[in-house]
């Protein structure tokens, strides 16, 4: 009787002891089944594939990074016929507002149905005048700058506008920006001096080893003992007619030569 009772504890014994592993690895399965399901705080490993995780958010860094890489593109300063044409929307710069631009009417106009005072070309000053792009255009002898331009280059052009059909007048724009008439270099100089680039104007000469060598992004002096002039988004602002079917003298917008043999080139830094 004793030897089967004990063989019977020993038998309860052993079962016992199997089932507690058991236990402890269904409770094990059951805790990792719902980590998977419900989320919990181990963090998926990073796919190295294609639909996402690190490999793909570096390919994202990298694309936005190759989009910001600018290609650096020089206005032109040659063209082989002269084209001056635009047909194109035109914008004016109105106390720090863009508004379209209505060009006003000839200057022996009188306004309105009972009479008025004729429109003077200079009354108010010269628009400040605006096209969509990168590339000046001119209306009514006028040049528009390019919205894409930088500041500098829009106020050059608007101080061009200021002297354009003054007279050719040989050391005019010399003894002072203000003048009854340019020169070549007094002409440039007034054009630069309108973006506060120089302090007093130059000549020709002085204008040979000014700012950087070579051709600018925007703006191209040319320049040699004799004579000088300037392409600024695409137009020309010189005193003399050649190259230019208006053949006219003094300050103006004119098209580009379809070459600049003969010419030191420099550039405002930067520009």
């Amino acid at each position: 009787m004793r030897a089967r009772a004990l063989i019977t504890t020993l038998s309860s014994i052993a079962i016992a002891a199997a089932a507690v592993p058991a236990a402890a690895n269904a409770t094990t399965n059951a805790s990792a089944s719902a980590t998977s399901t419900t989320g919990g705080t181990t963090a998926a490993p990073p796919s190295t594939g294609s639909s996402g995780g690190a490999s793909s958010t570096t390919n994202s860094k990298a694309s936005k990074k190759a989009k910001t890489v600018s290609v650096t593109v020089h206005a032109p300063i040659t063209a082989p016929t002269p084209k001056l044409e635009y047909h194109g929307p035109v914008y004016e710069l109105v106390n720090g507002k863009v508004i379209p631009y209505v060009a006003p009417p000839p200057a022996n106009t009188v306004l309105g149905s009972t009479g008025g005072d004729p429109v003077a070309a200079a009354a108010s000053g010269r628009p400040e005048l605006l096209v969509p792009g990168s590339t000046a255009e001119l209306i009514e002898g006028l040049a528009a700058a390019p919205e894409a331009a930088p500041k500098a280059i829009q106020e050059m052009i608007w101080a061009g506008n200021q002297i354009i059909g003054k007279p050719y007048v040989y050391g005019g724009g010399h003894a002072s920006f203000k003048s009854y008439g340019y020169d070549c270099s007094g002409t440039v100089s007034f054009a630069l001096h309108g973006a506060d680039l120089i302090k007093t104007p130059m000549d020709s000469g002085e204008m040979e080893g000014w700012g950087e060598k070579g051709v600018g992004r925007w703006v191209t002096i040319f320049a040699n003992a004799g004579h000088a002039y300037m392409t600024i988004a695409g137009l020309r602002l010189d005193t003399s007619p050649v190259d230019d079917p208006s053949d006219q003298n003094g300050p103006r917008w004119r098209p580009l030569r379809p070459e600049n043999a003969g010419f030191v080139m420099r550039h405002p830094v930067g520009l």
